[in-house]
């Protein structure tokens, strides 16, 4: 992701929702899933049940998401970022306001980034990332980390130690280049509910895939208000990047592509 930074959530107190659009907004979330379920593949039980199938990804700036439906939509925010650099661990929280209203489904979203050599060690930097989980009101937990080749060992460990770290239900999602939904199969077998792989933000010449291998890649894909796809994503969850804050005009901007879609 061309990402902000973020972390731990400042919760303020919630307002009232008086939204005058629930009606179209429920239908748009029965659209998402109808547009998944004609797709061409076969595609597994939804991993995260019991969460809304869009999710808006807040970064590391000032969010007012009170507007959002709960029912409708949940929030994947940038809790914290963890640094790796020479053998140590360093971890930047949230600094930015967090706004959004009573019963909203929450996901906190871990950033990892690798400064220099060595890398820490696996099971450490799980402990880093496992404490995004425990803020109030978190239903899931999610790791952004564009591993290199070189990396992908190190983090295999690092998702097998947060996955046993974490409460069993809850959910362990990770982000995932599109290479690695494409050509790629070193994420299969890894302990998460999915991988979701990011349709933007993509290297020169590079264009969004719409067929992925991996089942894990299946059921979710990320999304960014900036970047226009040609035809729907190939899955039943969309996160939804916007590189602004969120106001209610850009989310109905992108609900409204979700229409066009269908």
């Amino acid at each position: 992701m061309a990402r902000n930074r973020r972390s731990g959530v400042s919760r303020f107190p919630p307002a009232d929702f008086r939204g005058t659009q629930l009606d179209w907004m429920r239908i748009a979330a029965a659209t998402v899933i109808a547009a998944a379920a004609i797709y061409w593949w076969p595609r597994p039980a939804d991993p995260l049940p019991g969460l809304p199938h869009v999710f808006l990804w807040a970064w590391e700036q000032p969010e007012d998401l009170r507007f959002l439906d709960p029912h409708f939509a949940g929030i994947a925010f940038l809790d914290r970022t963890v640094f790796l650099d020479r053998g140590s661990i360093s971890v930047r929280p949230r600094l930015q306001p967090l706004r959004f209203s009573a019963g909203t489904a929450l996901m906190a979203v871990v950033r990892v980034e690798p400064r220099a050599l060595p890398l820490p060690d696996a099971g450490a930097t799980a402990d880093a990332i496992a404490k995004a989980a425990h803020g109030p009101g978190i239903g899931a937990l999610q790791v952004d980390f564009d591993a290199a080749r070189s990396q992908r060992t190190f983090y295999r460990q690092v998702l097998t130690d947060l996955r046993s770290r974490l409460p069993r239900e809850m959910p362990l999602s990770m982000t995932a280049l599109a290479s690695w939904c494409e050509s790629d199969n070193w994420i299969e077998g890894l302990p998460v509910a999915e991988a979701v792989p990011m349709l933007f933000r993509m290297g020169a010449g590079e264009r969004p895939a719409l067929r992925f291998r991996p089942e894990l890649c299946r059921s979710s894909v990320g999304v960014s208000t900036d970047t226009p796809l040609p035809a729907p994503p190939p899955a039943g969850r969309l996160y939804i990047f916007n590189p602004r804050p969120w106001s209610r005009a850009d989310f109905d901007s992108a609900i409204h592509e979700v229409h066009r879609w269908h």
